[in-house]
């Protein structure tokens, strides 16, 4: 199982979590490698790594070559990262503008050739990528074929096109043709919202493994049932894990961490019974024990 990278919450503090409570693989948020090449210090802060997360892949976006290899270089002088990804999937229109994410998926020459950057000049123990099974029209094998030629560890796939975004319906059998169309591990992604459906998606695409992204915000015990094999989660280990979280966003985030965790625990409250006025009252805590002891009373 793998955690796939959102932005605004794949940061330190949850990846800490999920891979504690069973997530085998954690990437980071994605990054420019041109904010990279160029210094950026926010870039920086977010490819820092917990020590319990390996192994851990970096995740990077870029269509330039010269960029691409920089940064790659860049990336092989920080210690603790084991791998590096490309991102070949973003369906976001400032990143697809800028000829990253999907939209090397529409120029496989152009895919071929920065993706093989990637695997030439990486030395870190693991090359992957993450795409999606097109941009307009559906070819997942001739995307397929053209990163396994590239070297790569293993693929993640995205089961819907870039014009698909985050609404139409995931492509399975796309991601299936995939799986039988090449030798390297094929990771199943999209939709994927519980332990039922990734047993089902598992059985069904034949993948190697799933990668689980915003079905892991406000239940990030999804790894934990995935890897234990437990279909019902007990309140308790919810708890445990909210709690977790949380102490892991004081530790990275200082005295502002109560106050950043309100968004999250919007998300852990869903389906509660007086989740409103749950969220009404944490809304207005900042008090790192207050907010604590109303957590560890409601979950």
């Amino acid at each position: 199982m793998v955690l796939a990278p959102l932005a605004g919450y794949t940061d330190l503090p949850f990846r800490a979590v999920v891979k504690k409570f069973g997530a085998d693989i954690t990437i980071s948020e994605m990054i420019s490698s041109n904010a990279l090449v160029y210094k950026s210090e926010r870039t920086k802060k977010m490819i820092e790594k917990s020590p319990s997360e390996d192994p851990y892949i970096v995740q990077i976006a870029g269509n330039s070559v010269e960029i691409v290899r920089d940064a790659v270089q860049i990336l092989n002088e920080i210690d603790g990262i084991d791998g590096i990804d490309l991102n070949c999937g973003c369906p976001a229109p400032k990143v697809f503008s800028h000829g990253s994410g999907s939209n090397l998926l529409g120029d496989l020459k152009k895919l071929e050739e920065i993706l093989g950057t990637v695997k030439k000049y990486n030395k870190k123990q693991y090359t992957t990528a993450k795409v999606r099974i097109g941009v307009n029209e559906k070819i997942p094998v001739e995307i397929a074929k053209v990163v396994e030629s590239c070297g790569v560890d293993f693929v993640s796939v995205h089961g819907r096109t870039r014009a698909g975004k985050y609404k139409a319906p995931v492509d399975y059998d796309a991601i299936r043709m995939m799986k039988e169309a090449v030798s390297i591990p094929v990771i199943a992604n999209g939709d994927i919202k519980d332990y039922e459906k990734a047993k089902e998606v598992l059985k069904y695409t034949n993948a190697d493994g799933v990668m689980i992204g915003r079905g892991a915000i406000g239940k990030p015990w999804i790894f934990y049932q995935l890897k234990h094999g437990i279909e019902d989660i007990t309140e308790d280990k919810k708890r445990e894990v909210i709690l977790e979280h949380y102490d892991e966003v004081l530790k990275y985030h200082g005295i502002h961490g109560a106050v950043m965790f309100r968004k999250l625990l919007h998300s852990y409250s869903k389906g509660y019974k007086g989740a409103a006025e749950f969220r009404d009252i944490i809304n207005r805590i900042s008090d790192k024990k207050i907010m604590r002891d109303i957590i560890e009373n409601f979950f």
